[in-house]
């Protein structure tokens, strides 16, 4: 029985192996290693977000969430930008 999850492509190894990493409820739970090629071109990079079925560890469907991944990747860059900022910025400027 197929099981669907959340995906984030992690990394690419050596041009050739995707590295996703599946998520349940937010969590990361599992690691599936699957060939680059056997994912839709528009979303072979990484930070990615995908809908996934495995199967017996088997890739066995993928969708590309490009939405998600924009707002995954705005609300990464939105932290970073936080926490670059020296404390004594963020003081100064909060009521």
């Amino acid at each position: 029985m197929a099981e669907t999850h959340t995906a984030t492509l992690d990394r690419i190894v050596d041009n050739q192996t995707a590295v996703l990493l599946l998520e349940v409820d937010g969590e990361t739970v599992d690691q599936l290693d699957v060939l680059v090629t056997q994912l839709p071109e528009e979303c072979q990079h990484e930070g990615a977000i995908l809908e996934v079925s495995v199967e017996e560890g088997e890739l066995c469907e993928v969708e590309y969430l490009p939405e998600v991944t924009q707002s995954r990747k705005e609300s990464a860059q939105d932290r970073f930008d936080r926490l670059s900022t020296k404390l004594s910025d963020r003081t100064e400027t909060a009521p």
